[in-house]
């Protein structure tokens, strides 16, 4: 501290040689001058002299090199954390390159175009190209006959065993050929059952597509009232009383299809479940043509649900026995019926038939 400082502080005309000797004699005069006279500290505050603005330079000064000191000691902190992420940057890029391997395998697995084109958020997928609705949701008639499906499994000679025993068992019949089930030879002939199919008049004709409707006639609305009474006694006995007299009854076969399925008599459950669908496309109009994806029906009306409950429960069966390439395409035929409504959700179950039978193409 300089003695003008110090005079200012503690007052008195003190003078500090070089010599040892006078340094406590300046110290015992200042410790009397300091207890004879009081310290006002405001007084230092209102000198205007170069001994505080030398003090305020050493104070600035020194919080000047503490402040660079951290920042040194920071940019020493960080120094490791530099390396780690230059250790980890080409396990990530390994990284990176096996995932992009995988999604061009995938890719060219499901005939998309490839990550590095610059059309591949807008164009669509390749198959799907120049088709329209009604072209995907066409259905084959040879993919429609589960025995097809077997066969390619099993081979032909099980399969025409198994058909052999079943028509031994069975009786000869008049029946008619169908293409959504093969009637079973101990099946009764159909004859007149009193279900028909129409043009649907309430509904207007857009984009070559026609509407249909199921009708009933009067001997058949009156076994429809049987039924409800039937259903509303909660006798399983009366059901088999109207499918005796009345063998192609749709409601009374469905009916008896979920009572053996609950019963756990999958084969009984199948076959009324086949004998309703053979009765129902019995019925088909001349012009209804269920491979074309044009001829439709509206679920809203009461008479024509039976037909999608059929469907629906015929390619659950069908899927049960791993015939899942004739289940994909019944799935088709279901939603070709209502495609803008899709009543039953088929859409659902096309992506998981589809992947069962390996039908790629429709992952979409």
């Amino acid at each position: 501290m300089s003695t003008r400082y110090m005079k200012k502080v503690f007052g008195g005309d003190v003078i500090i040689d070089g010599d040892k000797e006078n340094v406590s004699d300046v110290e015992n005069s200042v410790n009397d001058n300091f207890k004879s006279k009081s310290f006002n500290v405001f007084d230092v505050l209102n000198d205007n002299s170069s001994s505080e603005s030398e003090i305020v330079d050493e104070i600035h000064n020194e919080t000047n090199s503490d402040i660079v000191k951290g920042k040194k000691k920071k940019k020493k902190r960080r120094k490791p954390d530099i390396g780690k992420t230059q250790i980890r940057k080409p396990e990530d890029e390994e990284e990176i390159d096996e995932i992009e391997r995988t999604v061009r395998e995938v890719n060219e697995l499901l005939g998309e175009p490839l990550p590095g084109s610059s059309k591949q958020n807008s164009e669509k997928p390749q198959w799907i190209v120049g088709k329209s609705k009604e072209s995907i949701l066409t259905v084959q008639h040879k993919h429609l006959n589960p025995y097809n499906e077997l066969k390619r499994i099993f081979g032909s000679k099980t399969i025409q065993a198994e058909q052999s025993k079943r028509r031994n068992r069975g009786r000869t019949g008049h029946l008619k050929k169908t293409w959504l089930v093969s009637p079973r030879e101990n099946w009764p002939p159909i004859g007149k059952s009193g279900l028909s199919m129409s043009l649907d008049s309430t509904m207007k004709f857009v984009e070559n597509v026609q509407y249909f409707v199921y009708e009933h006639d009067s001997s058949y609305r009156q076994i429809q009232s049987k039924f409800l009474e039937a259903v509303e006694s909660s006798n399983p006995e009366s059901l088999i009383s109207i499918i005796n007299t009345h063998s192609y009854h749709v409601d009374t076969l469905l009916q008896l299809a979920e009572l053996c399925k609950l019963s756990e008599d999958l084969p009984m459950a199948v076959e009324f479940t086949e004998r309703a669908l053979y009765c129902l496309e019995c019925a088909f109009h001349p012009l209804f043509n269920m491979t074309t994806a044009r001829c439709r029906l509206d679920y809203r009306k009461q008479l024509n649900r039976a037909l999608f409950i059929t469907l629906f429960k015929h390619l659950i069966f069908v899927g049960g026995r791993a015939c899942y390439r004739t289940s994909l395409e019944f799935c088709k035929l279901l939603l070709a019926l209502d495609p803008q409504q899709d009543p039953l959700a088929a859409v659902l179950f096309i992506d998981f038939y589809a992947l069962r039978a390996r039908e790629y193409e429709w992952q979409s």
